[in-house]
């Protein structure tokens, strides 16, 4: 180890941290077992450095350096991931992108922009938007997460019924595989030359590479804002709902709907009890805005929706980035998670019942309700929401342990997605092969030996162990 970090100071200097502080920062992302285990005294390890690359060219002298002296390195943006992708090994080197942050190139007439991949999210929509543009994508952690974070999650934005979800926002990337060679893609905005190698970095969670810049397609900032909002006597009329203004070519940005149960939570002073909560916003220019706030609230009272009060959608816009956090509940004894599913159409109804049910049986329950924030033509996504309160502590890490198998098992049985827009890490990589077969899982295999033989690219995230891991 000693040999190891001496080359490391050689090669990176001052971009190296060994202090206690810098290291405990970056040991695991805010997924609830992690917090649990920190609460609990059981912390995982620390890495044995952190380094911070300044461009391309060092990320690739890193990971040269790791390979050659058969290092684990754990590639580290924000770390606001919540499913357990990040969490170092004993022994490990973390790559944080800290240091490669801004903004590259920003062209007007293209409508596009460069970033490394360090960059903060906010940060780089607010210098898009100093020249009239947006990215667009907005997901809850903008605040927290980095826009190479967002490619290798796979991330959804809140806007993403109207402008798609990352793979749809990126034009063009560029990232260091892990033997240090670099793979940069091509600048176009369709190609048909063989499969996209942007996708073995969307949502590879930093297992086959490290995005080191990104380039997003942009837009021009909306002319114009509006918002609506209808409550409905259940959950499944608001879908239906939903279904429909999909089904007319309607495109808000935001389509929200939420059941009853979080409509009281969240918006109880705007919806009746015991209703379910429908928000749009639309944007844009201020003639489509028009047609689209017509023809969608006529769908929508069609569908049984009795119009609420506008001001819910401005509730919603000045809370949407707060991201709660976990602690306070955890030091109550109560445990609790998000989980983002989707399925078709004719599925999400029985997706909702069955997950629910599923949930009710689980000692300790106190909530289960859920929400759609990401529609399509052909269906949409359910995010659920869980909170118990085991019998004692000590059961606290099983009960959530039971309401994720609960939740994944129920999704797979109506033909459901099992993860939306958080990805795998560690949290559902028991779950990978029944959603993509055991054929997908042993491609996956294949390509990973092919690009790190020896797995040294943040080990234990996305694909299940061949073994049962001890402990």
């Amino acid at each position: 180890m000693s040999d190891l970090l001496a080359q490391l100071r050689e090669a990176f200097g001052d971009a190296l941290h060994c202090d206690a502080a810098t290291l405990a920062q970056h040991r695991r992302d805010t997924w609830v077992l992690n917090e649990l285990r920190d609460l609990e005294g059981k912390p995982g390890p620390n890495p044995l450095a952190v380094v911070e690359p300044r461009d391309t060219a060092e990320v690739a002298r890193l990971l040269r350096i790791c390979r050659r002296t058969h290092t684990a390195v754990v590639p580290f943006g924000g770390g606001s991931g919540v499913c357990g992708a990040v969490q170092v090994p004993e022994g490990a080197v973390v790559l944080s992108t800290a240091r490669m942050s801004g903004l590259v190139a920003l062209d007007d007439v293209n409508l596009l922009a460069t970033f490394r991949a360090g960059t903060n999210g906010m940060q780089a929509e607010r210098q898009v938007e100093e020249a009239g543009l947006t990215i667009g994508h907005w997901p809850q952690s903008i605040e927290l997460s980095t826009v190479g974070g967002w490619v290798a999650t796979r991330a959804a934005g809140q806007y993403s019924t109207a402008y798609g979800n990352i793979e749809d926002v990126l034009m063009d990337l560029e990232a260091v595989l892990p033997d240090g060679s670099v793979l940069r893609t091509r600048r176009t905005p369709r190609a048909s030359a063989g499969p996209d190698l942007r996708h073995l970095m969307l949502g590879c969670e930093g297992t086959l590479g490290i995005v080191t810049e990104t380039t997003f397609s942009l837009r021009p900032l909306p002319d114009m804002r509006r918002g609506q909002a209808f409550h409905y006597a259940d959950l499944a009329s608001g879908l239906e709902a939903l279904r429909l203004l999909m089904r007319a070519g309607h495109r808000p940005p935001v389509i929200r709907l939420y059941d009853a149960s979080e409509s009281q939570r969240l918006f109880g002073r705007y919806t009746p009890e015991g209703r379910a909560l429908l928000i749009l916003l639309h944007e844009g220019a201020e003639e489509r805005v028009a047609v689209e706030v017509a023809g969608s609230a006529r769908i929508c009272r069609e569908a049984g929706g009795t119009a609420g009060d506008p001001s819910a959608v401005d509730d919603w816009l000045q809370e949407r980035n707060h991201v709660p956090g976990f602690r306070g509940f955890l030091e109550k004894g109560i445990i609790l998670d998000t989980v983002e599913v989707a399925c078709t159409w004719d599925r999400v109804g029985a997706l909702y019942r069955q997950v629910t049910s599923a949930l009710a049986q689980v000692e300790g329950l106190l909530v289960a309700s859920a929400h759609s924030s990401h529609s399509y033509r052909s269906g949409t996504n359910l995010y659920f929401t869980f909170v118990a309160r085991p019998k004692q502590r000590a059961q606290m890490a099983e009960t959530y342990t039971e309401c994720w198998r609960r939740i994944m098992l129920a999704t797979m049985a109506v033909g459901g997605g099992i993860s939306h827009h958080h990805g795998i890490g560690r949290v559902r990589r028991g779950f990978l092969e029944d959603e993509i077969g055991a054929t997908g899982l042993a491609l996956l295999r294949t390509l990973k030996r092919a690009l790190d033989p020896e797995s040294l690219l943040n080990p234990g995230a996305l694909l299940p162990p061949l073994s049962p891991p001890e402990g």
